[in-house]
């Protein structure tokens, strides 16, 4: 999963960033509301931590902006400003969720999930494809009960692919979506990454769940 964090404290952000990605997010930073904005407009992301007290552009007009022009990105508001006013205004504005400086991060990691959840309108942490399962809580994958260990990169190929089942998925998609913006999109490291999926997913199978769409990208579907 992608996320933008927009926070003018360099160093919370860069704290954040890096525990994102050991939760095997990829992670974009932004300092000041104006490029905010211009990034969550111009880039996909599945979810943004925002922060209030911005230069050039606060948090809260940054996010009227986004939703008036119909954006619907789900939204973490992460600030020092607590009080109830604050959090109904936020909330008011288009967040979905706000979060308090200082916070836990294990809090951070889990509302932000909780959000992603909620905007794909998934009730359960588990996804199936055929006899494929993914646990996202866990971060297991099995096919036909047998467990398949991924590397962190491989698993969310499989999971963007496992929550567009059925719909291709271009190789620069899948790149922006596991890896930041300075990612090189002609690289052929997606078709690599395929390579190995294929290997551990279909591999000795008779039934094949990730196919090649020719000069459109990738897609994964089973009979079920």
């Amino acid at each position: 999963m992608k996320v933008l964090i927009i926070e003018d404290e360099k160093d919370l952000a860069e704290i954040i960033k890096e525990g994102l990605e050991k939760q095997t997010f990829a992670v974009d930073l932004c300092f000041d509301g104006e490029e905010g904005l211009f990034m969550a407009e111009t880039y996909a992301y599945d979810a943004v931590v925002l922060d209030i007290m911005l230069p050039v552009m606060d948090g809260l007009t940054l996010l009227k902006k986004l939703r008036a022009k119909k954006i619907t990105v789900p939204v973490l508001m992460l600030t020092a400003r607590g009080t109830m006013a604050d959090k109904v205004k936020g909330l008011d504005t288009g967040a979905d969720d706000y979060l308090v400086k200082p916070f836990e991060f294990p809090e951070l990691i889990s509302r932000l999930k909780a959000i992603i959840r909620r905007n794909r309108r998934e009730s359960s942490s588990f996804i199936s494809v055929d006899d494929l399962t993914i646990d996202m809580n866990a971060r297991s994958v099995k096919r036909n009960n047998r467990e398949i260990r991924l590397s962190s990169k491989e698993y969310n190929i499989l999971l963007h692919l496992a929550l567009n089942r059925g719909r291709v998925i271009s190789r620069s998609r899948l790149a922006e979506h596991i890896y930041d913006i300075d990612f090189d999109l002609d690289s052929n490291i997606i078709d690599v990454y395929i390579n190995y999926l294929r290997n551990k997913i279909d591999k000795g199978n008779s039934r094949k769940l990730i196919h090649t769409v020719r000069g459109a990208g990738y897609m994964i579907k089973g009979d079920r």
